[in-house]
């Protein structure tokens, strides 16, 4: 934890901008990790995304609405110890505050996700404003307010369903991982047909905030054909870090620790913390706008 630290101070990553005290009556950026195809890097973007904005000494929360609570094990939650959970915060039985966790990293918490999620896609069909749970459960806590974080990353599970669609509309942007692999295009055509039908029908305001080449393989030429196909048709929307394929980012998980704590010095954990730094520096282009 020192070694990561003191590595991976704001001074030494990025510029001294970014390691200004964020404005507090800023509201927080909430973001969904999104992508309809599953084993694309989603999950370990969340993660390490919300570790790297964590050592550049943002305040981060990460919703874990996917069943299969990867997020909350590679954030070093055990299952054991999720006694409240997003569950809960859907069910509307327990509050943000009440159901976050605090993780090893400092600045980084999350709602970690359990087992019940898997029976929630049914039990919200009967309930009112099933799609606006997650929505109304942030700005009930005050995660709107910006008093106590500067972003939420919420990792939706790897279908469109209600879960995924609660994502989407709490969300004020979709950060959407893609692997660089052949289907890569058709997967990311079947999920921007589904942001559009969010925008018309629950968060008009919803806008992609970048897209995110995970998994790239230098010694495959599909790989450079698949991220020069990806530029051609969303341009600027692509982020210029690439994540490689990495073992140490594949282990991390089994440790319950990031890939920026188990190896910050791998070349995963690197990119991650190029790709937060790129996401400020985007952010504040945007705002001088």
């Amino acid at each position: 934890m020192s070694d990561f630290t003191q590595s991976h101070t704001p001074e030494s990553n990025t510029p001294q901008s970014n390691s200004v005290a964020p404005n507090a009556l800023k509201p927080p950026r909430i973001m969904a990790i999104s992508n309809q195809k599953g084993g694309v890097g989603k999950t370990t973007t969340a993660i390490n995304l919300g570790t790297g904005l964590a050592a550049i000494g943002r305040r981060v929360l990460v919703v874990d609405l996917d069943p299969q609570g990867n997020a909350s094990t590679g954030l070093g939650i055990d299952r054991t110890s999720r006694a409240v959970s997003s569950y809960d915060v859907l069910m509307g039985d327990a509050t943000v505050a009440e159901a976050a966790v605090e993780t090893n990293i400092p600045g980084l918490s999350i709602i970690p996700s359990t087992i019940d999620l898997t029976g929630a896609e049914l039990e919200l069909v009967d309930m009112p404003r099933r799609a606006y749970r997650l929505r109304e459960a942030l700005e009930a806590a005050g995660a709107v307010t910006g008093n106590e974080l500067d972003y939420v990353l919420i990792d939706s599970p790897p279908s469109l369903g209600l879960l995924t669609v609660n994502a989407l509309v709490a969300a004020k942007s979709v950060v959407v991982p893609l692997q660089c692999e052949f289907f890569a295009l058709e997967g990311l055509s079947m999920l921007m047909k589904t942001i559009e039908r969010i925008r018309s029908g629950f968060n008009a305001g919803l806008e992609i905030q970048g897209v995110v080449l995970t998994m790239y393989d230098k010694r495959n030429n599909l790989s450079d054909q698949v991220a020069q196909d990806v530029r051609d048709y969303l341009g600027d929307k692509v982020y210029r870090t690439i994540i490689p394929r990495n073992v140490r980012v594949s282990e991390a998980p089994s440790h319950g620790k990031p890939a920026l704590l188990y190896d910050h010095k791998c070349a995963g954990s690197i990119a991650y913390m190029q790709l937060a730094s790129e996401m400020l520096r985007r952010e504040r282009l945007a705002e001088a706008a």
